[in-house]
């Protein structure tokens, strides 16, 4: 199987369709479209991929009801994205971490992650990798 890089990543349709699904907080379908991705790509922008993937499934486990899961996938989903040389594939990682911090915040303080905004991913098409 052939491994995508960031430039090829960042152009594949597939990405701004995941991209588009996760803001649009179509939860599993984003999950589903991040992992075909994930397993295709290589290198550190792989661990960009897994880290949006496990926010959108820590969004799909509040859903459910399942605050632990959320827990843990939010702070799994932030190591990722926060790690050194982490490359952002265009998007906007401080302000997708900074969301997942308050969030998980919240959920650690047995308080309603839903009073803070829903993440999404802001995408810049042109920012050179």
């Amino acid at each position: 199987m052939e491994r995508f890089q960031p430039t090829d990543l960042i152009n594949d349709p597939r990405f701004l369709l995941a991209v588009e699904l996760f803001n649009q907080a179509d939860w599993y379908p984003a999950h589903d479209a991040f992992e075909e991705l994930w397993h295709e790509t290589s290198g550190q922008a792989r661990q960009t991929i897994q880290g949006v993937l496990q926010v959108a499934v820590a969004q799909l486990h509040l859903q459910r009801g399942n605050r632990r899961g959320a827990t843990l996938l939010y702070g799994e989903g932030l190591g990722r994205l926060k790690a050194l040389g982490t490359p952002s594939l265009g998007l906007d990682l401080d302000q997708l971490c900074i969301c997942v911090e308050n969030r998980l915040q919240r959920l650690q303080q047995g308080q309603n992650p839903d009073d803070c905004t829903v993440p999404g991913l802001i995408y810049d098409s042109s920012f050179p990798e």
